[in-house]
């Protein structure tokens, strides 16, 4: 009898403890074998890449953009390059809905307070559950990745383009302000 109150509150107390152990903004570095979050980057020419930057549930947009201005930034300069400009530079979205069962309701299955119904059925009275199920809280989960194709360029910035960065200030500027790894 124990064990059958016991059971539920070591799950809860586990799932709580999962998650938060993943309730950290996505760290500045590169996305590789053990996790897909983070930054990546690809080659297209002599002076063109593509970069992104992927966050996990807990990063925010704004979080997303300028790890992606950052790294951009950082491959600008490792190239050699004074400069960058964005051509095509998207945010996506991915929403996921997710059903967190309610911990108070009981049915059959579950120590706690709730409806319950009974039934007399050959000489006995057997539980019935509830009809309408188990109630759910309802959480929607937010995942952003920004990416970008830039283009490299040497001496001053281009005067008048929204789009062109000067990589030493960029980094200056926004690398203080993203998460770094512990």
């Amino acid at each position: 009898m124990r064990l059958r109150f016991l059971k539920p509150v070591l799950l809860a107390t586990a799932a709580t403890l999962a998650l938060s152990a993943c309730a950290t903004a996505t760290p500045y570095g590169p996305a590789g074998v053990n996790s897909r979050y983070g930054y990546a980057e690809q080659r297209v020419d002599a002076d063109r890449y593509r970069v992104s930057f992927a966050g996990n549930s807990v990063t925010s947009r704004e979080q997303v953009e300028m790890a992606l201005l950052l790294r951009a930034a950082e491959v600008t300069a490792d190239a050699g390059y004074d400069w960058f400009a964005t051509v095509n530079r998207a945010t996506d979205r991915d929403v996921r809905l997710q059903g967190i069962p309610d911990p108070f309701y009981r049915d059959r299955y579950s120590p706690f307070w709730g409806p319950s119904w009974r039934y007399y059925r050959r000489g006995a009275w057997s539980p019935w559950r509830d009809p309408f199920g188990p109630e759910f809280d309802v959480r929607e989960i937010d995942r952003y990745e920004a990416s970008a194709e830039i283009v490299m360029g040497r001496g001053p910035k281009p005067a008048g383009d929204p789009n062109a960065f000067d990589a030493r200030e960029v980094m200056s500027n926004l690398g203080p302000r993203v998460t770094r790894p512990m």
